[in-house]
């Protein structure tokens, strides 16, 4: 999600007494939780070094402001805003397909039929969205260990989530299974091609490494006619 509503009241109140430092630290982590959808990762100096902050202010931001898990650093405050975010976003799906909202031309409700927001009363249980099948050409085992991964960070499954990383997938040039198992392993609510593009740099060059060690040792084990001395 790319937009969260901001209480200046509420996040005055819980920031006081951090220094500018700290608060510029906090501020961008909120960001990363929310444009991510998922737990601050562990690696607290990949962290530090995305969001152009000081390892050491990032720590004293997190062991405050946030509570240590074993996927991540989670704050309960995102978890709620992310989790509403997507229960009204399904519940809008739900009703487009039926057409919409109903409308009002002669004001008979006693109400106005307005969009909710994240202020409006609590999301009842008939908001949460239906649980949807394991997709084609992902196993059980790992649309089980997503599951289980989505249900202990408590977030939801919805075809929109599963729509969005099968197209980050596509760009990494991964199946939907591996981005899958992938976001299970790591403890990721979301999946972003970036955030395994440093993995497959490494792996090409290890590919690329071997080839070329293979290379030399056919060549050396070949005979004679396939080494040659370079004479001063």
């Amino acid at each position: 999600m790319h937009y969260y509503q901001f209480n200046i009241g509420d996040y005055r109140a819980a920031t006081a007494h951090l220094s500018n430092n700290e608060d510029l630290a906090y501020r961008r982590l909120l960001d990363m939780y929310y444009d991510t959808e998922n737990q601050i990762p562990l690696d607290t100096q990949w962290v530090a070094k995305r969001l152009r902050l000081d390892t050491k202010v990032v720590k004293v931001v997190l062991q405050d402001m946030f509570k240590l898990t074993e996927t991540g650093w989670h704050h309960a405050r995102c978890e709620l805003i992310i989790d509403q975010y997507h229960a009204m976003a399904e519940k809008n799906r739900a009703n487009g397909r039926l057409g919409g909202r109903k409308k009002n031309p002669v004001a008979t409700d006693s109400q106005p039929i307005a969009k909710a927001t994240i202020n409006d009363k609590p999301i009842t249980n008939n908001d949460k969205p239906i649980r949807i099948q394991a997709p084609n050409g992902v196993s059980i085992e790992v649309w089980d260990s997503f599951v289980a991964q989505r249900k202990a960070s408590r977030a939801v499954i919805t075809e929109t989530v599963i729509k969005s990383i099968q197209r980050e997938a596509n760009k990494a040039g991964w199946t939907l299974e591996q981005a899958l198992a992938e976001c299970a392993a790591r403890g990721w609510r979301g999946f972003k091609a970036e955030w395994v593009a440093e993995k497959q740099n490494l792996t090409k060059t290890g590919q690329m490494n071997q080839a070329v060690m293979s290379g030399l040792t056919r060549g050396l084990m070949g005979g004679g006619n396939n080494v040659k001395f370079i004479e001063n």
